[in-house]
């Protein structure tokens, strides 16, 4: 199929090479397209190198990804050999060539020999040490080594919400007066942690050279189509799209799409208080052991509604941000981040808020939280390592019979053609976004009711010690090699996390204020302990605002160093002479340098 393509590609380019990228083109390919993608590919390149080691690995098969992505359609009226295949000017080629099912897949190889030392390092042996997050780094970018960074301090984070909160479990649940000082400890701990995070993540970048990158004139995303014209700041010739039609699918598609999906939700939450009062009138008629049972039965068939309502609108939320047309890749993640954590904060929450402040039932919340917290984190388990593990299984089976190998390729050295046949079969990787919308959920569960189930910092404890090995595993194991991603922080979820830590200061005062403790002292005016309690509540978020203003994002000596760099590139311009008028110059075959 695809693979003798991958010969033909090789064979075209001349010469003996080492693969970064493969890039699988379908059976019924014709080489005179072969030949045309490759005369696009090469189109005003320039010949040069990057040196050994100045570029890691996971960079050069970035810039090949960039390269490739870039590749617009000009005066083409379809894809050579296949008339079929309609081409516009300003289109991309690559997704072009993928939509017509002319291309199959591009992914990067993955290294057998630095795989293995960073598996052995990073999950193969129990430890109590840290991840290597710069070995993270090297083989798979930025991106993904800032979100294990981000996990494993999250964990961190967690242990002392977790100790304080077993001891506060295995008291009464029904006096509220102790966790008064559970909960203000939960709202200073919140601001902290993302405060000490930014810092965190400020060294990481820069210790990886990332911390400075600019986005000022980030080019298109491949998924961007318009008409074929000239961008006004650089002076390149690129799509353009009307930003009003763009603001017209938002607003009159998606939008309103998002909020029929919040309805359904809704609706779904309103017949799982019918199947919960139900499952009470039982037990109330009749309790026993097994009507026990069926009082947690509605909440457990709920999360797992939960779970798959949020991932077919996880698809049509991708559909929908896609057919926005978004220039920038940063605009589209955002856009389809707020999509995603709109529904996902609602799905997931609004039965807990219905629960405890309309019903106002501590014991139906406490065990309403428990049973969404665990069941979530047992599908999680579910889908994202035993899952993949047993089909990348199935498909190493399948795929060692057809090489005729007894061993996997962890295991024996295979030829080039037989890796990259092994590798084109395993699962694409889909980027860090679920990963950080499971650690945001989570931190939900632990934020926002604290004061009603205080142990549930200790079981996302567990599941995120869990979740690093699967990760780990799946990463080097499961998956494709995914191409690197640039970045200098964790992006849009900064934003996400803080915005959840400042509806946490607000869910626990109304906690607290309608226990019945803190009522006992307004037993004549409610007006009074509504105001009382918004008065408190104000008060811890002005005193999270100031927490937040006095704890700098960037560590002082990065600061310093930044401060210094930038001075010593405003000194080497001053000294730099002028330019005289252009002189013709000999160059000596000798000479280091060229003329610009």
């Amino acid at each position: 199929m695809g693979l003798q393509n991958f010969r033909t590609l090789a064979t075209f380019s001349g010469f003996r090479f080492t693969p970064l990228v493969v890039v699988e083109l379908a059976s019924n390919v014709k080489e005179e397209t072969i030949t045309w993608l490759l005369s696009r590919i090469r189109d005003q390149q320039q010949n040069g190198g990057d040196g050994d080691g100045f570029l890691s690995m996971a960079e050069c098969q970035y810039i090949i990804k960039h390269e490739l992505e870039t590749l617009r359609a000009k005066d083409e009226t379809h894809v050579p050999g296949h008339s079929q295949a309609k081409l516009y000017p300003g289109k991309s080629i690559i997704r072009r060539l993928l939509s017509k099912g002319l291309l199959v897949q591009i992914f990067p190889l993955h290294e057998k020999e630095e795989l293995k030392r960073l598996s052995f390092s990073w999950y193969k042996k129990v430890k109590l040490s840290l991840q290597p997050l710069d070995d993270i780094r090297h083989y798979y970018g930025e991106g993904q080594a800032l979100y294990f960074g981000f996990l494993e301090y999250f964990t961190f984070a967690l242990v002392p919400m977790a100790l304080i909160g077993v001891p506060y479990y295995l008291f009464d649940w029904e006096d509220y007066d102790k966790y008064v000082v559970f909960a203000v400890f939960n709202l200073i701990w919140c601001t902290v942690i993302l405060e000490l995070w930014k810092r965190f993540s400020a060294s990481l970048a820069y210790r990886w050279g990332t911390l400075s990158r600019k986005k000022a004139f980030e080019e298109p995303r491949p998924g961007f189509h318009g008409v074929l014209g000239f961008n006004p700041v650089t002076g390149r010739e690129e799509p353009v799209y009307p930003t009003a039609k763009r603001h017209l699918r938002i607003y009159l598609v998606s939008l309103p799409f998002v909020l029929l999906c919040l309805y359904l939700s809704l609706y779904v939450m309103m017949i799982y208080f019918q199947m919960e009062g139900w499952a009470l009138s039982v037990h109330d008629e009749d309790p026993t052991f097994w009507t026990g049972i069926l009082l947690f039965i509605p909440s457990i068939i709920y999360a797992v509604v939960i779970e798959i309502m949020n991932l077919i609108y996880r698809y049509a939320a991708e559909f929908l941000t896609e057919w926005e047309n978004h220039r920038l890749e940063s605009s589209y993640q955002n856009h389809l981040v707020l999509k995603v954590l709109v529904f996902n904060f609602f799905n997931c929450f609004a039965s807990l808020f219905y629960i405890a402040f309309v019903m106002q039932d501590m014991v139906l919340l406490r065990q309403s939280l428990a049973t969404l917290l665990i069941t979530s984190q047992i599908l999680n388990q579910f889908m994202e390592a035993f899952l993949p593990y047993w089909l990348q299984r199935r498909r190493n089976k399948k795929m060692i019979r057809k090489v005729q190998k007894k061993r996997t390729l962890e295991d024996k050295e295979l030829p080039l053609v037989e890796q990259v046949r092994l590798e084109a079969d395993m699962s694409t990787y889909l980027g860090t976004f679920d990963d950080y919308l499971e650690l945001f959920l989570l931190f939900g569960y632990v934020s926002l009711f604290s004061c009603v189930y205080p142990l549930a910092a200790v079981l996302v404890v567990l599941n995120n010690i869990t979740e690093v090995y699967s990760d780990a595993f799946k990463m080097c194991q499961v998956f494709k090699r995914p191409f690197s991603d640039p970045a200098a922080n964790i992006g849009v979820w900064q934003l996400a996390f803080e915005a959840m830590s400042v509806i946490a200061v607000v869910t626990n005062c109304a906690l607290i204020g309608m226990s019945p403790q803190v009522k006992a002292y307004f037993p004549e005016s409610e007006t009074q302990l509504i105001l009382w309690t918004v008065a408190i509540e104000h008060g811890l978020l002005a005193f999270k605002f100031i927490l937040t203003f006095l704890i700098p994002d960037i560590p002082k000596h990065i600061q310093i160093k930044l401060s210094r760099l930038e001075f010593e590139s405003l000194e080497a311009l001053k000294k730099k002479p002028k330019k005289k008028k252009m002189q013709p110059l000999k160059r000596e075959p000798s000479d280091g340098y060229c003329p610009v």
